[in-house]
């Protein structure tokens, strides 16, 4: 559910196809995002899920999986 609601966040910041968007896809390299795409995309998270991710672990974020894995890990 986490990932499926992440691909949206993603897709809606970089404009791509939710399709385009798995699991080991990193966000610079594979999606093409800057810092500032990786940025909205936390906030995008932090507002979807309504969860607070500290900016130390949000630079940390270099994949799709270590954000789907930081989100379940701030849920309560």
């Amino acid at each position: 559910m986490e990932f499926e609601k992440l691909k949206k966040i993603i897709a809606e910041v970089l404009n791509l196809d939710p399709d385009e968007i798995a699991m080991e896809s990193t966000f610079v390299d594979d999606l093409g995002a800057d810092s500032l795409d990786v940025f909205q995309i936390v906030s995008g998270i932090e507002e979807e899920f309504n969860i607070d991710i500290p900016a130390e672990k949000a630079e940390k974020i270099s994949t799709v999986e270590e954000a789907v894995e930081l989100i379940k890990s701030a849920l309560p």
